[in-house]
């Protein structure tokens, strides 16, 4: 009876098509929207064939948000790979959301199956970091993160914006209450240790500090380098700057009652758990999780999270990505979402598999001719052995690799505390 009467108060939103239903979704006022997204899940959790509500674990692991790579395509790869993993998003400007208003679902909307997911967005104007975040929040993420760590020319060169939000902690904990006070879920920042010579761990005490105290902000996630913003490429200053973990585990130590995400260098799931264990309360693993997705993505369950179940194969994963991928190409138009975009995330999904490289110059000749993606899988996917397809993870060969941490430094604070407790 319960059911019925939610189904009935809810039919004009489950007869409608997606996209329409969610135009109107959008159209309601804030409060009602909540409870109408309220009255949905549970709808949903009880029609015939739905699955159980997803369950959002703590986010002991998460891949890092990557521009041009973290697309829905690659997030729904990793969700079919890993269930537990936290997912973000590429970064999107927030002025792209704010004046791309009629078109936010090619930006914005993502399948229900991706849950948990952070938006990141990009951006120093309070006023559309708050509109782009009001607009986003109908969406459901789980999590709205604000970029304070690219040190890409595209991003940091453009006035306050990226890493060079490091330079200006004021304003930070002003973005992040604007973008908190229009959405329901936490808000979180991701940055660097430092920015060029504003690289001390005072000065990164300090930021973090002023943001926290500023705004809801609570769990803040720290690539272990700082960003050189004049004579290094991104790819430069994701290599050549020291990795310095000890400034991540000083700010647990400092600050208890916030989490952090250790991020920088992470190339393995030893390295994720040896993180861990040493007291980071979550790691973000970035390219290493894109470039050799089966080798990373398929042990996070159990090895992180615990969880057991039965090992899935290649074969699997694949057939479900179908699904995905033949009910998007073309949905936004053929610039969008084509048979080339939807195979871009299975090309490293083979990484040091035998057969892997002839399987990527068949996809390669396949995309020239091929119709659909069906089509694409069932030329190439035969070039490849049944024991490549079949096989579960390997957890034999798990690495055990750890990370290096030096001796944590003291910020001016506590040491001329300490100074006077002698």
């Amino acid at each position: 009876m319960v059911v019925s009467i939610f189904a009935l108060e809810l039919r004009p939103f489950i007869m409608l098509p997606p996209a329409a239903a969610r135009r109107c979704f959008h159209a309601l006022p804030p409060l009602l929207r909540s409870q109408t997204r309220s009255s949905v899940s549970r709808v949903a959790a009880f029609l015939p064939g739905a699955e159980e509500p997803s369950v959002k674990y703590p986010s002991l692991f998460s891949v890092a948000p990557m521009m041009d790579w973290t697309d829905n395509h690659f997030r729904s790869l990793a969700r079919l790979i890993s269930r537990k993993s936290w997912l973000y998003t590429e970064m999107i400007v927030a002025e792209t959301i704010v004046y791309q208003q009629g078109n936010l679902d090619r930006l914005l909307e993502f399948p229900d199956f991706q849950h948990p997911i952070a938006l990141q967005l990009g951006g120093s104007n309070l006023e559309n970091l708050a509109i782009a975040a009001r607009l986003a929040n109908s969406y459901g993420y789980d999590e709205i993160n604000l970029n304070c760590g690219c040190p890409s020319s595209k991003v940091a060169g453009h006035g306050c914006f990226g890493a060079r939000l490091m330079l200006d902690p004021v304003h930070v904990g002003d973005a992040m209450q604007a973008i908190a006070s229009e959405c329901n879920v936490p808000v979180t920042v991701k940055c660097r240790i430092g920015v060029d010579d504003y690289d001390s761990y005072d000065q990164l005490f300090d930021f973090v500090s002023t943001v926290s105290s500023k705004s809801p902000t609570q769990h803040f996630i720290i690539h272990a380098r700082k960003a050189l913003l004049k004579g290094l490429n991104p790819e430069e200053n994701r290599s050549v700057p020291p990795l310095k973990y000890e400034y991540v585990f000083a700010l647990i130590r400092d600050f208890p009652e916030l989490q952090f995400t250790l991020n920088g260098g992470i190339v393995n799931i030893g390295q994720v758990k040896d993180a861990l264990s040493k007291g980071a309360h979550g790691v973000m693993m970035g390219r290493a999780a894109y470039k050799s997705p089966w080798i990373t993505l398929a042990k996070v369950d159990r090895e992180v999270y615990g969880i057991s179940k039965a090992g899935i194969t290649r074969r699997q994963i694949i057939e479900q990505y179908e699904e995905y991928a033949s009910s998007v190409v073309g949905k936004y138009g053929p610039l969008k979402s084509s048979i080339r975009h939807v195979t871009k995330p299975l090309l490293h999904f083979f990484h040091a598999e035998p057969g892997a490289g002839l399987w990527r110059r068949a996809v390669d000749e396949s995309l020239r001719q091929s119709e659909s993606f069906h089509e694409l899988l069932k030329e190439t996917l035969k070039v490849l052995p049944d024991s490549v397809l079949d096989s579960p993870p390997s957890y034999e060969m798990l690495d055990n690799s750890s990370i290096a941490v030096g001796p944590l430094p003291l910020n001016s604070r506590t040491c001329f505390q300490l100074a006077s407790a002698l």
